[in-house]
C-alpha cells in the first residue's frame, strides 16, 4: 500500500475545499488583495473589516475593478 493513491484524493478534497470557501465568500477579501495589489500597485486598499461593510451595504465591492 503506497501513497499513490492519495494524490488524486488529496487534489479532490482541496478543490472541494476551495469550491465551498468560494460559494462562503471565505476568500473574497484575498481575491480583492491580490487584484488590487496586482492592477493597482501603490494604492490603499480596504481593511477586511471596510471590505465585508462596504460588500453588505450594497457597494459594488468586487475583486475586479477594471
Amino acid at each position: 500500500m503506497g501513497r499513490t493513491g492519495s494524490g488524486p484524493i488529496l487534489r479532490a478534497l482541496k478543490a472541494v475545499r476551495w469550491y465551498v470557501a468560494s460559494v462562503m465568500g471565505d476568500n473574497h477579501y484575498q481575491r480583492y488583495l491580490t487584484h488590487r495589489r496586482a492592477t493597482h500597485p501603490g494604492e490603499p486598499v480596504m481593511t477586511e473589516r471596510e471590505y465585508w461593510k462596504a460588500r453588505h451595504d450594497g457597494a459594488t465591492v468586487t475583486a475586479r475593478c477594471c
